[in-house]
Order: structure tokens, then sequence, then C-alpha cells
């Protein structure tokens, strides 16, 4: 803890805070810590207990993923107070974890709108990686439905999850650029030059047009 106090940048909390989250150690640094400490499940534990943001982190880069319990994971999740470290907790840790299916479908079911945000983040991973057995129209069904209306996180997640079904399959692609069009979500997001905007038919449709260019004649 007292090396993490050390690594504090005043610079990067403000930066930081800007997007939610209370914590001021440059990543670079944060992973080479980690990269020096190796995985170490206990010490994982006992960072997470400590309810310090920077700590958690941390403690998501050297625990062992597949090692924590179902019910463990949704108690993390519930806890993860800000957007770095739910999204860490998901990506690094759940999505390698045995339970991962289990905790997708009843997160996506959850009455809590950034609870339900992972739920959505997890099955956006299905539908790129392991679509078999997705329901896909009913997931544009959903999120026809209730996109438009959603809190900020759980509209983020299911966006990029309409955006990943456009792009990965080309028989529900018309139908998602269609809801895209219509809900207008995110369409006036402020966006770097350079950056792919995440307005869900503008997001398809380069996407489509990046891995075209890419195949060879």
């Amino acid at each position: 803890m007292a090396e993490l106090a050390g690594l504090e940048d005043p610079k990067a909390r403000a930066v930081n805070e800007k997007h939610g989250d209370d914590h001021g150690v440059n990543l670079s640094k944060l992973r080479a810590l980690a990269k020096r400490l190796k995985t170490q499940q206990e010490l994982a534990r006992r960072l997470w207990e400590t309810d310090d943001t920077a700590a958690r982190l941390l403690a998501l880069l050297i625990c062992r993923p597949k090692a924590f319990e179902r019910d463990e994971l949704d108690v993390m999740l519930r806890e993860a107070r800000t957007p770095k470290v739910h999204d860490w907790l998901v990506n690094y840790v759940v999505k390698k974890n045995p339970h991962c299916e289990e905790l997708r479908l009843t997160w996506s079911a959850d009455p809590d709108p950034v609870v339900a945000s992972a739920g959505w983040a997890l099955t956006t991973e299905r539908v790129a990686k392991k679509p078999e057995d997705l329901d896909l129209e009913g997931l544009l069904d959903v999120i026809e439905a209730e996109m438009k209306d959603a809190p900020d996180r759980l509209q983020w997640a299911m966006n990029h999850c309409l955006a990943q079904i456009g792009i990965e399959h080309a028989e529900h692609r018309a139908r998602a650029i269609d809801i895209g069009e219509r809900l207008q979500v995110l369409k006036d997001y402020p966006t770097s030059p350079g950056c792919t905007s995440p307005f869900a038919p503008t997001w398809i449709t380069e996407m489509v047009r990046r891995q075209h260019d890419a195949t060879p004649a």
C-alpha cells in the first residue's frame, strides 16, 4: 500500500476522476509492479479487501482468475465502485473463470444497471467468439426496446453488443444498423481524430470495411 501511495500522481488523478475513477496511479507503473509481484492469489484477496481503487486494480492483475468461486465474483462485481475496477474485473478475471457463462446470465437479468452492464459485456464477448446457442434476434429485440432509455453504463454495453452483432453476423447487419439509426444512441459522442465513433451504424460500417480491406483478393 505504501508503494502504491508512492506512485500517486496528481495529474493522473485529475484525468482519472473525469472518468469516475478515484486513483492517481499511472497504469503502466501499476502493471510493472504487478509484473514484479507475479501471481499471488492471497495477496490479491487482501488488496481487494482494502477497498482502495489502485489496490483493487493491482489485485486484478496478480490474482488467479480461475481460483474464484461464482458467489465470490458476484460479490466483487457489486463491490466494484469505479468503472476501471468494474471493467478489469469483467475482462481480466470473469472472462477467464469457469463460472463466466452462469454469471453472464445472472447479471444480464439483474435490476442494477451497472451489474446488468457486466452481463451485456460478457454477452458481447460471446457474440464475437462463441455465438452458438445465442439468440441474436432476441438480443436485438431487447436492445431495440430498452437501449434508448437505459442508464449510461448499461446503454454503452448494450450499444457495444449491437455493434458487435452487426460487425460479426452479416445476416443481422441490416437490422442492427437500422436499430442504431432509429435510436440515435451515442450519435453525437465526441470522438478523437483517427478513432471510430461508438455510434453503432458508423462503427459497424467502418469495421466491416476494414475486414473487407484486410481480406486477400
